[in-house]
């Protein structure tokens, strides 16, 4: 499967939408749910001209099946937060998620001249931090009670992935 990423357009919001709002997808999102299309695109409309932020679309063999990204990019520090979430079930368990990862890290180092990219994950999200370690991330820490989450306290991960590490492995 040929899979790439590109900016994410006006005419992904439903699809986004429907993903997001599919149970089998949102239970480590941290979302108000549902998500609606009138409010994903005043979200949309808000972030379109941000260069703090790059949001990105998934595609299999041209077809959309997920979302990743960068978040808080910071170019002082040479940093950024990163994303991912699967929206098609059928797309998921067939390495998509960790070619999508490489080819937004390879942009976030090369393009952006960023040294680190990191991310927080639940501690129970454990196929997520596969995807994580497998792509170069390493846990850097437990944030205990760290945010609540479908109202309970959750512990969260840290992770990190800098430049160095990544081009060395």
């Amino acid at each position: 499967m040929k899979v790439s990423i590109r900016k994410f357009e006006y005419k992904d919001i439903p699809k986004k939408v429907e993903w997001i709002n599919n149970p089998k997808n949102n239970q480590f999102l941290h979302y108000d749910l549902p998500l609606e299309i009138t409010k994903t695109e005043k979200w949309f409309n808000s972030i379109s001209d941000r260069t703090d932020r790059y949001d990105a679309i998934i595609e299999a063999d041209g077809v959309p099946c997920g979302t990743i990204g960068l978040l808080n990019i910071d170019n002082k520090n040479k940093k950024a937060e990163y994303y991912i979430a699967m929206g098609e079930i059928s797309f998921k368990g067939k390495g998509i998620s960790t070619q999508a990862s490489k080819l937004l890290i390879e942009y976030a180092f090369s393009v952006l001249d960023l040294n680190k990219i990191y991310l927080f994950t639940e501690s129970e999200n454990i196929i997520a931090q596969r995807l994580f370690e497998k792509v170069g991330f390493v846990k850097e820490g437990l944030l205990r009670d760290d945010m609540i989450s479908h109202e309970r306290f959750v512990d969260r991960y840290a992770y990190g992935l800098t430049k160095s590490d990544y081009f060395q492995s």
